[in-house]
Protein backbone atom coordinates (compact mmCIF):
# COMPACT_ATOMS: atom_id res chain seq x y z
CA UNK A 1 0.00 0.00 0.00
CA UNK A 2 1.55 3.30 -1.07
CA UNK A 3 2.19 5.80 1.67
CA UNK A 4 0.46 9.18 1.77
CA UNK A 5 1.93 12.37 3.10
CA UNK A 6 1.92 12.01 6.87
CA UNK A 7 0.56 14.45 9.38
CA UNK A 8 3.03 16.19 11.68
CA UNK A 9 4.06 13.78 14.36
CA UNK A 10 4.61 14.26 18.06
CA UNK A 11 3.82 12.82 21.46
CA UNK A 12 0.06 13.10 20.99
CA UNK A 13 -2.75 11.55 22.98
CA UNK A 14 -5.28 9.52 21.04
CA UNK A 15 -8.69 11.13 20.51
CA UNK A 16 -10.30 8.28 22.47
CA UNK A 17 -7.93 8.68 25.43
CA UNK A 18 -8.57 12.42 25.35
CA UNK A 19 -12.35 11.87 25.52
CA UNK A 20 -11.99 9.31 28.30
CA UNK A 21 -9.73 11.56 30.37
CA UNK A 22 -12.16 14.49 30.12
CA UNK A 23 -15.11 12.23 30.89
CA UNK A 24 -13.45 11.07 34.09
CA UNK A 25 -13.25 14.71 35.16
CA UNK A 26 -16.83 15.47 34.08
CA UNK A 27 -18.64 12.13 34.41
CA UNK A 28 -22.25 13.32 34.34
CA UNK A 29 -22.22 16.38 32.09
CA UNK A 30 -21.12 17.49 28.62
CA UNK A 31 -17.39 17.92 28.14
CA UNK A 32 -16.26 21.56 28.37
CA UNK A 33 -16.11 23.10 24.87
CA UNK A 34 -17.10 19.70 23.48
CA UNK A 35 -13.60 18.46 24.29
CA UNK A 36 -11.76 21.10 22.26
CA UNK A 37 -8.94 21.69 21.71
CA UNK A 38 -8.20 18.16 20.54
CA UNK A 39 -4.71 16.66 20.97
CA UNK A 40 -4.08 16.91 17.20
CA UNK A 41 -4.81 20.64 17.05
CA UNK A 42 -1.31 21.54 15.84
CA UNK A 43 -1.64 19.17 12.89
CA UNK A 44 -4.82 20.92 11.75
CA UNK A 45 -3.91 24.56 12.19
CA UNK A 46 -4.49 25.17 8.49
CA UNK A 47 -8.01 23.79 8.72
CA UNK A 48 -9.53 20.61 7.32
CA UNK A 49 -9.99 19.89 3.59
CA UNK A 50 -13.29 21.16 2.28
CA UNK A 51 -16.18 19.25 0.77
CA UNK A 52 -15.85 18.10 -2.85
CA UNK A 53 -19.61 18.05 -3.35
CA UNK A 54 -22.29 15.58 -2.21
CA UNK A 55 -21.52 13.05 -4.96
CA UNK A 56 -17.75 13.00 -4.42
CA UNK A 57 -17.49 13.38 -0.66
CA UNK A 58 -16.14 10.16 0.81
CA UNK A 59 -14.95 8.76 -2.53
CA UNK A 60 -11.27 9.39 -1.79
CA UNK A 61 -11.61 7.82 1.65
CA UNK A 62 -13.25 4.79 0.03
CA UNK A 63 -10.37 4.47 -2.46
CA UNK A 64 -7.84 4.41 0.38
CA UNK A 65 -9.89 1.78 2.20
CA UNK A 66 -10.24 -0.36 -0.91
CA UNK A 67 -6.47 -0.37 -1.37
CA UNK A 68 -5.95 -1.26 2.26
CA UNK A 69 -8.53 -4.06 2.41
CA UNK A 70 -7.34 -5.36 -0.95
CA UNK A 71 -3.79 -5.84 0.35
CA UNK A 72 -3.54 -8.83 2.76
CA UNK A 73 -0.11 -7.63 3.90
CA UNK A 74 -1.25 -4.11 4.82
CA UNK A 75 -0.72 -3.12 8.43
CA UNK A 76 -3.14 -1.05 10.57
CA UNK A 77 -0.26 1.41 10.94
CA UNK A 78 -0.65 2.18 7.22
CA UNK A 79 -3.94 3.94 8.01
CA UNK A 80 -2.69 5.94 10.99
CA UNK A 81 -2.29 9.15 8.97
CA UNK A 82 -3.61 7.99 5.61
CA UNK A 83 -6.62 10.31 5.73
CA UNK A 84 -4.79 13.46 6.71
CA UNK A 85 -5.30 15.95 3.91
CA UNK A 86 -8.44 14.14 2.67
CA UNK A 87 -11.98 15.41 3.22
CA UNK A 88 -13.52 12.96 5.71
CA UNK A 89 -17.32 13.27 6.08
CA UNK A 90 -18.58 13.30 9.67
CA UNK A 91 -21.98 11.89 8.69
CA UNK A 92 -22.85 8.50 7.23
CA UNK A 93 -21.45 8.27 3.73
CA UNK A 94 -22.45 5.83 1.00
CA UNK A 95 -18.94 5.61 -0.51
CA UNK A 96 -17.34 4.67 2.82
CA UNK A 97 -20.16 2.28 3.72
CA UNK A 98 -19.77 0.54 0.36
CA UNK A 99 -16.03 0.14 0.86
CA UNK A 100 -16.70 -1.48 4.24
CA UNK A 101 -19.25 -3.85 2.73
CA UNK A 102 -16.79 -4.91 0.01
CA UNK A 103 -14.31 -6.09 2.64
CA UNK A 104 -14.44 -8.95 5.14
CA UNK A 105 -16.61 -8.01 8.09
CA UNK A 106 -14.16 -9.13 10.78
CA UNK A 107 -11.32 -7.16 9.26
CA UNK A 108 -13.50 -4.06 8.92
CA UNK A 109 -14.56 -4.31 12.54
CA UNK A 110 -10.98 -4.92 13.71
CA UNK A 111 -9.54 -1.90 11.91
CA UNK A 112 -12.51 0.25 12.87
CA UNK A 113 -11.96 -0.52 16.53
CA UNK A 114 -8.25 0.12 16.26
CA UNK A 115 -8.67 3.48 14.54
CA UNK A 116 -11.26 4.69 17.04
CA UNK A 117 -9.28 3.61 20.07
CA UNK A 118 -5.74 4.52 19.01
CA UNK A 119 -5.85 7.25 16.35
CA UNK A 120 -4.02 10.44 17.26
CA UNK A 121 -5.51 12.14 14.18
CA UNK A 122 -9.21 13.07 14.09
CA UNK A 123 -9.49 12.13 10.42
CA UNK A 124 -8.44 8.51 11.01
CA UNK A 125 -10.58 8.26 14.14
CA UNK A 126 -13.58 9.47 12.14
CA UNK A 127 -13.00 6.85 9.45
CA UNK A 128 -12.73 4.17 12.13
CA UNK A 129 -16.08 5.26 13.55
CA UNK A 130 -17.60 5.26 10.05
CA UNK A 131 -16.48 1.64 9.67
CA UNK A 132 -18.06 0.67 12.98
CA UNK A 133 -21.24 2.45 11.91
CA UNK A 134 -21.69 -0.17 9.17
CA UNK A 135 -21.69 -3.01 11.73
CA UNK A 136 -23.98 -4.08 14.59
CA UNK A 137 -21.69 -5.79 17.11
CA UNK A 138 -22.80 -4.99 20.67
CA UNK A 139 -19.28 -5.22 22.13
CA UNK A 140 -18.40 -1.90 20.52
CA UNK A 141 -21.01 0.16 22.41
CA UNK A 142 -18.68 1.45 25.20
CA UNK A 143 -16.02 2.40 22.63
CA UNK A 144 -18.49 4.25 20.42
CA UNK A 145 -20.26 6.16 23.15
CA UNK A 146 -16.93 7.32 24.64
CA UNK A 147 -15.60 8.79 21.38
CA UNK A 148 -19.11 10.18 20.87
CA UNK A 149 -18.56 12.47 23.87
CA UNK A 150 -16.51 14.61 21.44
CA UNK A 151 -19.92 15.08 19.95
CA UNK A 152 -19.57 18.02 17.60
CA UNK A 153 -17.10 16.00 15.51
CA UNK A 154 -18.05 12.40 16.31
CA UNK A 155 -21.71 12.73 17.35
CA UNK A 156 -23.31 12.02 13.93
CA UNK A 157 -21.45 8.75 13.33
CA UNK A 158 -21.64 7.69 16.98
CA UNK A 159 -25.42 8.15 16.87
CA UNK A 160 -25.61 6.19 13.60
CA UNK A 161 -23.43 3.40 14.97
CA UNK A 162 -25.35 3.07 18.24
CA UNK A 163 -28.70 3.09 16.46
CA UNK A 164 -27.70 -0.16 14.70
CA UNK A 165 -26.79 -2.09 17.84
CA UNK A 166 -28.68 -4.05 20.51
CA UNK A 167 -28.66 -1.86 23.59
CA UNK A 168 -28.04 1.17 21.43
CA UNK A 169 -30.98 3.19 22.76
CA UNK A 170 -29.66 2.95 26.32
CA UNK A 171 -26.25 4.11 25.07
CA UNK A 172 -27.84 6.97 23.14
CA UNK A 173 -29.66 8.06 26.30
CA UNK A 174 -26.37 7.96 28.21
CA UNK A 175 -24.76 10.06 25.51
CA UNK A 176 -27.69 12.48 25.24
CA UNK A 177 -27.28 13.39 28.90
CA UNK A 178 -23.64 14.26 28.26
CA UNK A 179 -23.84 16.27 25.05
CA UNK A 180 -24.78 19.81 24.11
CA UNK A 181 -24.87 21.99 21.00
CA UNK A 182 -24.73 20.21 17.66
CA UNK A 183 -23.78 16.94 19.30
CA UNK A 184 -27.06 16.96 21.21
CA UNK A 185 -28.96 17.53 17.97
CA UNK A 186 -27.46 14.41 16.40
CA UNK A 187 -28.11 12.19 19.41
CA UNK A 188 -31.66 13.40 20.12
CA UNK A 189 -32.60 12.98 16.45
CA UNK A 190 -31.26 9.41 16.60
CA UNK A 191 -33.36 8.71 19.69
CA UNK A 192 -36.43 10.05 17.93
CA UNK A 193 -35.73 7.72 14.99
CA UNK A 194 -34.79 4.53 16.80
CA UNK A 195 -36.00 4.66 20.38
CA UNK A 196 -38.96 6.99 20.95
CA UNK A 197 -40.80 4.46 23.12
CA UNK A 198 -37.89 3.26 25.24
CA UNK A 199 -36.61 6.83 25.60
CA UNK A 200 -40.01 8.52 25.83
CA UNK A 201 -39.96 9.52 29.50
CA UNK A 202 -36.52 11.08 29.15
CA UNK A 203 -37.32 12.85 25.90
CA UNK A 204 -40.46 14.40 27.39
CA UNK A 205 -38.58 15.75 30.41
CA UNK A 206 -34.97 16.39 29.36
CA UNK A 207 -34.45 16.61 25.60
CA UNK A 208 -34.43 20.42 25.33
CA UNK A 209 -31.67 22.08 27.34
CA UNK A 210 -32.53 25.62 26.21
CA UNK A 211 -29.86 25.91 23.51
CA UNK A 212 -30.86 27.68 20.30
CA UNK A 213 -30.08 24.48 18.34
CA UNK A 214 -32.90 22.67 20.17
CA UNK A 215 -35.11 24.15 17.46
CA UNK A 216 -33.92 21.45 15.06
CA UNK A 217 -35.42 18.62 17.11
CA UNK A 218 -38.13 20.09 19.41
CA UNK A 219 -40.95 19.27 16.99
CA UNK A 220 -39.60 15.74 16.48
CA UNK A 221 -39.59 15.20 20.24
CA UNK A 222 -43.17 16.50 20.54
CA UNK A 223 -44.45 14.20 17.82
CA UNK A 224 -42.43 10.98 18.27
CA UNK A 225 -42.74 11.01 22.08
CA UNK A 226 -46.47 11.78 21.86
CA UNK A 227 -46.41 14.90 23.99
CA UNK A 228 -50.14 15.45 23.51
CA UNK A 229 -50.93 12.12 25.22
CA UNK A 230 -48.60 12.81 28.15
CA UNK A 231 -49.50 16.43 28.93
CA UNK A 232 -53.28 15.94 28.70
CA UNK A 233 -53.25 13.45 31.58
CA UNK A 234 -54.30 14.61 35.04
CA UNK A 235 -51.32 13.05 36.84
CA UNK A 236 -48.35 14.93 35.40
CA UNK A 237 -45.16 15.79 37.27
CA UNK A 238 -43.35 19.12 37.48
CA UNK A 239 -40.53 17.93 35.19
CA UNK A 240 -42.97 17.19 32.40
CA UNK A 241 -44.80 20.49 32.87
CA UNK A 242 -41.64 22.59 32.88
CA UNK A 243 -40.02 20.81 29.95
CA UNK A 244 -43.26 21.16 27.98
CA UNK A 245 -43.11 24.91 28.58
CA UNK A 246 -39.54 25.03 27.29
CA UNK A 247 -40.40 22.87 24.28
CA UNK A 248 -43.44 24.97 23.33
CA UNK A 249 -41.40 28.15 23.59
CA UNK A 250 -38.74 26.67 21.31
CA UNK A 251 -41.37 25.62 18.77
CA UNK A 252 -42.65 29.20 18.83
CA UNK A 253 -39.24 30.58 17.86
CA UNK A 254 -37.75 27.88 15.60
CA UNK A 255 -39.06 28.90 12.19
CA UNK A 256 -36.67 27.77 9.48
CA UNK A 257 -35.11 25.12 11.75
CA UNK A 258 -37.83 22.63 12.59
CA UNK A 259 -41.54 22.18 13.16
CA UNK A 260 -43.25 25.23 14.65
CA UNK A 261 -46.40 25.35 16.75
CA UNK A 262 -48.27 26.58 13.69
CA UNK A 263 -47.55 23.26 11.94
CA UNK A 264 -47.98 21.03 15.02
CA UNK A 265 -51.45 19.43 14.68
CA UNK A 266 -52.35 19.03 18.39
CA UNK A 267 -50.95 22.46 19.37
CA UNK A 268 -54.24 23.84 20.74
CA UNK A 269 -54.88 20.74 22.82
CA UNK A 270 -51.34 20.75 24.23
CA UNK A 271 -51.36 24.49 24.99
CA UNK A 272 -54.70 24.26 26.81
CA UNK A 273 -53.56 21.32 28.91
CA UNK A 274 -50.23 22.94 29.71
CA UNK A 275 -51.86 26.21 30.78
CA UNK A 276 -54.25 24.30 33.05
CA UNK A 277 -51.35 22.45 34.71
CA UNK A 278 -49.45 25.71 35.23
CA UNK A 279 -52.48 27.33 36.84
CA UNK A 280 -52.41 24.67 39.58
CA UNK A 281 -48.73 25.21 40.33
CA UNK A 282 -46.73 27.97 42.02
CA UNK A 283 -45.26 30.60 39.69
CA UNK A 284 -41.57 30.75 38.83
CA UNK A 285 -39.67 33.14 36.63
CA UNK A 286 -38.99 30.56 33.94
CA UNK A 287 -42.55 29.28 33.90
CA UNK A 288 -43.70 32.86 33.38
CA UNK A 289 -41.22 33.71 30.63
CA UNK A 290 -41.74 30.49 28.68
CA UNK A 291 -45.52 30.93 28.73
CA UNK A 292 -45.27 34.60 27.76
CA UNK A 293 -42.85 34.05 24.86
CA UNK A 294 -45.09 31.27 23.57
CA UNK A 295 -47.60 34.11 23.54
CA UNK A 296 -50.98 32.46 22.99
CA UNK A 297 -54.32 33.34 24.56
CA UNK A 298 -54.20 30.15 26.59
CA UNK A 299 -51.82 31.81 29.08
CA UNK A 300 -53.08 35.41 29.25
CA UNK A 301 -55.20 35.10 32.38
CA UNK A 302 -52.37 33.34 34.19
CA UNK A 303 -49.76 35.89 33.08
CA UNK A 304 -51.80 38.72 34.61
CA UNK A 305 -52.31 37.10 38.01
CA UNK A 306 -50.62 39.16 40.75
CA UNK A 307 -48.60 36.22 42.15
CA UNK A 308 -47.27 35.34 38.70
CA UNK A 309 -46.43 38.95 37.91
CA UNK A 310 -44.56 39.20 41.22
CA UNK A 311 -42.50 36.09 40.41
CA UNK A 312 -41.60 37.52 37.02
CA UNK A 313 -40.71 40.93 38.45
CA UNK A 314 -38.37 39.31 41.01
CA UNK A 315 -36.58 37.40 38.23
CA UNK A 316 -36.23 40.45 35.98
CA UNK A 317 -34.67 42.44 38.83
CA UNK A 318 -31.44 40.47 38.34
CA UNK A 319 -31.28 40.96 34.55
CA UNK A 320 -32.18 44.47 33.36
CA UNK A 321 -31.05 43.77 29.78
CA UNK A 322 -33.38 40.81 29.48
CA UNK A 323 -36.17 42.88 31.06
CA UNK A 324 -35.76 45.55 28.38
CA UNK A 325 -36.01 42.99 25.59
CA UNK A 326 -39.02 41.34 27.19
CA UNK A 327 -40.79 44.64 27.89
CA UNK A 328 -40.19 46.01 24.39
CA UNK A 329 -41.33 42.87 22.57
CA UNK A 330 -43.31 40.26 24.49
CA UNK A 331 -44.97 42.41 27.15
CA UNK A 332 -46.09 45.08 24.67
CA UNK A 333 -47.55 42.51 22.29
CA UNK A 334 -49.55 40.76 25.03
CA UNK A 335 -50.48 43.84 27.04
CA UNK A 336 -48.71 42.63 30.16
CA UNK A 337 -47.98 44.79 33.25
CA UNK A 338 -44.92 47.03 33.61
CA UNK A 339 -42.27 44.82 35.21
CA UNK A 340 -39.91 47.70 35.98
CA UNK A 341 -42.29 49.17 38.54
Amino acid sequence: MSARKSAPQGARLSLFAHALRLHQRHPDEPLPRDGEPFPDEAAHQGGLPGSRGPRRDGAEVAEILDRYFGDPSASPADLADAFHGVHVPIHRNDHIAAAALRAKRKRVRRIGRRLVRHSTDRCSATVGLALLATDWHEDDVPLIRTIGLLSNRFGPLAAEALSRRPGGVAALLWLAQRTSGWGRVYVIEALCRSGPYEARDWLLRNACDGDFLNGYFAGKVATTAHLHEAITRDDVDDELVDHTGRLLRIMTECGGMGMTLHHYPPADQVLSAHAAHLARRPPTFYRYVNAAVTGTDHYLELLRRPDWVAAARAGFADDPDYLKWFADTVAVRLGLPDFSA
